[in-house]
């Protein structure tokens, strides 16, 4: 598993853990569980007015874009603040130990048989003998790096900073390998951006960091909302998507991109699974991006694949 660290005061979101202590004595079994249960009460805190839930949520996006949807929603709703997690075993590589006390975040891992096939069948391809298969997830516990003590941490290198800096070439880089034009017009004002298909057009005069996210901004339209996805949502819903993308992708790299929408559950007159959808729909794009942003040879795919409860086995996870 994968770790991610940015600099960020943590910050408590009481709105979005209350009851969090029912949740924990009745934790879901499956992945599908853990991610309706997790909707749920976000979609609660959101109808009774507060937005932190989902701040908390699209920033843990950015801080651990490689972990999966559901594992996300476990990190954000137990502990809002976390900035970099692993299992008890990769902290004790590393000098550290887990304080006494501390409450682990459980996560669900997957956990991986043999399929064993016939000795006929095996005889006939043996590139196919014994393989590994997903059989089921099991519950494992990551502890943030604030719940440990001792060795420093190195730090790590091509993270959060005030400037876009050669994030911005690298995302240039990415939309060129996209086979995507990028324009400048004064034309399209008072708008900042415009995505036509294939084109994106800028406003110019826009600071670097404006235009860093507002070209994350089309961008996300261009990844999302083409053809069947562009029919199946309506215009507010895919504005909100390619917004929530930018605060994502702003925010990870320093950018004060502001607070996520607190009307955001209103577009789905309390739709679980239309929210669910979208809020995947986020995660992946996101991650795609931020991957680019950190590997310049990194391509997107029109729909950003992952799958839930896909990090390897936390306990034995590398802290990077």
């Amino acid at each position: 598993m994968n770790t991610a660290i940015v600099t960020t005061t943590a910050a408590t979101v009481s709105p979005f853990i209350q009851n969090l202590q029912q949740h924990q004595q009745q934790q879901p079994q499956t992945s599908k569980e853990a991610i309706a249960a997790n909707v749920k009460a976000l979609i609660e805190q959101l109808e009774e007015g507060h937005s932190e839930g989902l701040t908390a949520y699209l920033m843990a996006m950015g801080r651990f874009h490689n972990y999966s949807f559901g594992n996300i929603l476990e990190i954000a709703r137990q502990r809002p603040g976390a900035t970099r997690v692993a299992g008890m075993y990769a902290w004790n590589q590393l000098g550290r130990k887990v304080n006494k006390g501390e409450k682990g975040i459980r996560i669900l891992a997957p956990m991986l048989g043999v399929r064993r096939k016939k000795d006929e069948e095996a005889a006939k391809d043996v590139t196919t003998q014994n393989q590994s298969v997903l059989v089921g997830f099991r519950s494992v516990y990551v502890f943030d790096v604030l719940q440990t003590d001792g060795l420093e941490l190195p730090e790590l290198l091509s993270r959060v900073s005030g400037d876009v800096g050669e994030r911005m070439e690298r995302l240039l880089d990415f939309i060129a390998a996209q086979d995507i034009l990028l324009e400048f017009k004064e034309s399209i004002a008072p708008a900042l951006g415009r995505s036509y298909g294939g084109k994106i057009v800028l406003l110019p005069g826009q600071t670097p960091a404006e235009e860093f996210s507002t070209l994350v901004h089309e961008v996300a339209h261009e990844m999302l909302h083409k053809a069947s996805r562009r029919i199946a949502t309506t215009k507010v819903v895919r504005e909100t998507e390619a917004e929530a993308i930018a605060f994502v992708v702003g925010r990870t790299i320093g950018l004060d991109t502001g607070r996520a929408s607190a009307d955001y559950i209103h577009l789905y007159h309390g739709n679980a699974a239309l929210l669910t959808e979208s809020l995947e729909v986020i995660q992946k794009t996101s991650a795609v991006i931020l991957a680019a942003l950190e590997n310049p040879a990194v391509e997107a795919a029109t729909e950003p694949d992952a799958v839930v409860g896909t990090e390897p086995d936390a306990e034995l996870a590398k802290v990077a």
